[in-house]
């Protein structure tokens, strides 16, 4: 298969250096020090490292001009952040509200993931099956850890419902924890209105709040193999086995993704989350309505390639 490559837009020298002398002096010894007293528990850390942004390498970096070829992209709505530091590489109405379409199945799966038993049998319902699209039938058994697997690569909008039916008993049980997990973790310009993305004018975010959860989410060791997960037979509980292929093209065709969640609704457009690992950076990036299923993926790749570039300049420029 054709990997996609991109050439990353450049950042001029004299702007790095500027930048570097900046980023070193950008936080007070006095809070450093103050900071090395404080004991977090294991969770609060991962709360904090998932809603830490710090936009001081962007403010520099638009004053300087660079990244101007982003602004031929098509997608409304992106934000790009580096993940260990907070740093927020690029954006573009990170903070408007958008229609998120099944980005939504990551609260879905981290709240089964973390309530559910993974051993647990669930039964396709009558009351489960609300689409026209979807690869589970009426009287299918998965285990809730295979289920998750079928509704995450193949993006399955009625295993999403059985998904919330299991954990919660109801649909508008389970809502109700998805807005109480959004508002704990800082997701204050996020509503969720069901379980799958499916169009509805009360289920919306942001690209920064959508960040946040996937930082959050991808410290869960089993969300993370889930989201990773190229290709699959999923087993059903009589036998038969179901073959799933990530809905996420840039899986098999950009070097270091590890993730994480495509969508797609007339109303949201063209979604895409992603991850991906290079020379030990971690790079987050939400991408909302952008043209077409083709132009998600390679704007994604653009970006992606641009922060690369960026965070592999600012680590030789650091520790050489």
């Amino acid at each position: 298969m054709t990997r996609i490559r991109f050439r990353p837009a450049l950042c001029c020298w004299s702007t790095l250096l500027v930048l570097l002398a900046v980023l070193a002096s950008c936080r007070p010894e006095e809070k450093a020090e103050a900071e090395k007293h404080v004991v977090l528990s294991a969770e609060a850390q991962r709360l904090t490292q998932a809603s830490h942004i710090d936009s001081t390498l962007l403010c520099l970096m638009h004053n300087a001009g660079s990244g101007q070829a982003l602004d031929t992209l098509t997608a409304e709505s992106w934000l790009l952040i580096d993940d260990a530091t907070g740093q927020v590489i690029s954006q573009k109405n990170a903070n408007q509200r958008m229609y998120m379409a099944s980005l939504t199945k990551m609260m879905t799966c981290l709240l089964a993931l973390e309530r559910g038993n993974m051993d647990d049998t669930i039964v396709i319902s009558r009351g489960d099956l609300v689409t026209h699209d979807s690869r589970v039938h009426l009287g299918d058994g998965y285990t809730l850890r295979h289920l998750l697997y079928e509704m995450m690569l193949l993006s399955d909008n009625d295993a999403a419902y059985a998904v919330a039916r299991h954990i919660a008993g109801d649909s508008t049980a389970f809502y109700r924890m998805m807005n109480e997990k959004a508002a704990y973790l800082g997701m204050h310009s996020t509503h969720f209105a069901n379980p799958n993305g499916m169009p509805n004018d009360s289920n919306y975010s942001t690209a920064a709040d959508l960040a946040r959860l996937v930082r959050y989410s991808l410290a869960d060791t089993a969300f993370a193999a889930i989201v990773r997960t190229a290709e699959m037979d999923i087993p059903l509980l009589d036998g038969r086995h179901l073959p799933c292929r990530n809905t996420n093209a840039l899986l098999s065709r950009y070097d270091g993704c590890i993730g994480v969640k495509t969508g797609f609704t007339r109303k949201a457009g063209c979604c895409l989350a992603s991850a991906a690992i290079r020379h030990d950076a971690t790079l987050v990036l939400i991408l909302l309505k952008s043209s077409s299923m083709t132009a998600r993926f390679n704007e994604s790749a653009t970006l992606l390639d641009y922060g690369f570039h960026i965070a592999e300049t600012l680590r030789k420029g650091i520790f050489q």
